[in-house]
């Protein structure tokens, strides 16, 4: 099991110049950890930095892990949707570039979007899921969807789109936070999930009923509680349960901390990180 970090997690660092491109990678060796996900938040990746990008974490001594994208294939006009499977291949370029093996790019955005929505759509993203996977195959790179936002959310449906595209290039970046946007009990969905997994994502939340008071940093799921991302291990998520269940399964590759809260996002991200390590250790895994 590899522990590494995503810099979405830093990303208040790095849009205050608290921390710089370089130094994010020495910090993130420093807490302990081996490999390193690249988001393109806070830090511009294209053709010509990803080479630099790449150099910096290898002389930090980190393993880019993954490359997150976002992309949207959940679109009526035929233009818009060769140029965004255009675009996501050009994205693939840069992974490569990168020097990374796995990739996850987005699939569908919509609001307030039915289940009925979703099936009449099915088809359709899975076409471009599966001409970009395909792509990134000559590469050797495994590309992947997140259950990611509301729409393409929860278990049922991500496995969904992954049975329907039916690529082994074609996997899942497990998030084990993201569930409950949409109110799926996270333990039940990350078990579900797991035979279909490139990569995993690591994060908590805080969850409260509703409450019209709770304004700012709270979302609203999509059956009208709230939530707030919090420290791992600090807020309500099983995540000792969800990590046991991770362990116990066969899957053996990267595990990426995410932090959303409102600490100090270096704070934050090395908590969340030590909390994860010595569970891992407690369930007498070792990591590299």
């Amino acid at each position: 099991m590899k522990i590494g970090v995503s810099t979405y997690s830093l990303l208040h660092a790095l849009q205050s110049n608290e921390i710089a491109v370089e130094g994010m990678f020495q910090w993130i060796k420093q807490i302990g950890a081996t490999h390193v996900e690249i988001v393109p938040h806070g830090l511009a990746v294209t053709l010509d930095t990803a080479p630099i990008i790449r150099e910096q974490a290898n002389q930090a001594g980190l393993e880019i892990s993954n490359y997150a994208i976002s992309a949207n294939f959940a679109v009526e006009d035929e233009k818009q949707y060769r140029d965004e499977i255009k675009r996501v291949k050009n994205e693939v370029d840069v992974a490569a570039a990168l020097g990374v093996t796995l990739m996850r790019h987005d699939a569908a955005t919509r609001a307030n979007a039915t289940i009925t929505t979703f099936i009449n759509e099915l088809d359709q993203l899975a076409v471009a899921c599966k001409e970009i996977t395909e792509y990134a195959s000559s590469y050797g790179i495994v590309t992947s969807i997140e259950n990611h936002g509301f729409y393409l959310q929860g278990s049922d449906r991500i496995i969904a789109l992954l049975d329907r595209v039916d690529h082994p290039n074609f996997r899942l970046t497990l998030d084990v936070g993201n569930f409950v946007c949409t109110d799926e009990d996270p333990a039940i969905a990350v078990k579900k999930c797991l035979p279909y997994v490139s990569m995993v994502h690591i994060k908590d939340f805080y969850i409260r009923e509703a409450n019209h008071l709770l304004q700012g940093d709270w979302i609203q799921t999509a059956g009208g509680k709230k939530i707030r991302g919090s420290i791992i291990g600090q807020g309500d998520l099983p995540i000792n349960d969800i990590l046991h269940t991770i362990i116990e399964s066969s899957y053996d590759g990267f595990l990426s901390i995410e932090f959303e809260g409102i600490e100090p996002c270096l704070y934050g991200t090395e908590k969340g990180f030590q909390y994860v390590q010595k569970i891992i250790n407690k369930e007498g895994r070792t990591y590299a």
